[in-house]
């Protein structure tokens, strides 16, 4: 047998233990993205739609629909991402270090954002 079918015999598409842990970072992801949408009294279906939950969290943050744009520039995004993290995390009522849990582990964050006592504030900027 040659290398290449070796390699290929032992290609796999991954272990269902990596698969079934990316998945609950995903659900998780979404149901605190889910939360937090509807104590900031927007549709909670919106996280699930692309682009779309991207302008609620812009609304949630106090910012304008046009920021859109400067999250399709490539390095301006992951700056302009974490201003709208943190003003998410300061309209309810918590820190900037929040916000960039927030940035850094979302999976984590807003869970602990939408199913914790955290209470919308409004727009605080």
């Amino acid at each position: 047998m040659n290398s290449f079918c070796l390699l290929a015999q032992n290609n796999s598409s991954g272990s269902p233990v990596v698969l079934v842990i990316y998945l609950v970072i995903i659900v998780a992801s979404l149901a605190g993205l889910w939360k937090t949408f509807e104590k900031a009294g927007k549709p909670g279906w919106a996280a699930i739609i692309p682009i779309y939950n991207t302008i609620v969290l812009l609304e949630i943050a106090g910012k304008p629909i046009w920021w859109i744009l400067l999250l399709f520039i490539p390095c301006v995004n992951f700056v302009v991402f974490l201003l709208i993290c943190i003003d998410v995390a300061k309209n309810f009522g918590q820190g900037a270090g929040f916000g960039i849990g927030l940035w850094l582990l979302p999976f984590i964050f807003y869970p602990m954002l939408g199913f914790g006592s955290a209470k919308y504030q409004g727009i605080r900027n």
